[in-house]
């Protein structure tokens, strides 16, 4: 069975870190894509990161680019997004999802719409 799990959460104050986890297991990375995407109160969800499993390709969205790195260990079937100088406009719920390569081009955010794999979250609050 496939499943992803989210932990690494929690209450920051501005520029703060945190590094979040993402657990995948019964995946074969290099047959994924894995993506962090957030929900803010009131906001629409939008995709923050994602990392091919085949190609080791990372994108970012521009507000976080100089700010947040992903990574993943594929021998522990980890993921992990990590947050720098973080700011109260990155307050959200985290989540990570997987989506087969073959269903998507680069890091396309609109691919994890379909046919993919979601975790249930990890909230960060971030305070001014």
């Amino acid at each position: 069975e496939r499943q992803l799990v989210e932990s690494g959460g929690g209450l920051v104050q501005a520029g703060g870190s945190l590094r979040l986890s993402c657990a995948a297991s019964g995946f074969r990375f290099d047959d994924y894509a894995i993506a962090w995407f957030r929900q803010a109160p009131g906001k629409e969800r939008e995709g923050v990161s994602c990392i091919r499993g085949d190609d080791g390709n990372r994108y970012y969205i521009e507000s976080v680019k100089a700010r947040f790195t992903v990574s993943s260990d594929d021998t522990e079937a980890m993921v992990y997004l990590q947050m720098d100088n973080l700011q109260p406009d990155d307050t959200a719920i985290y989540y990570c999802a997987a989506v087969s390569i073959i269903m998507i081009d680069h890091c396309d955010f609109g691919a994890f719409n379909h046919m993919s794999y979601w975790g249930r979250g990890t909230p960060v609050s971030v305070t001014s």
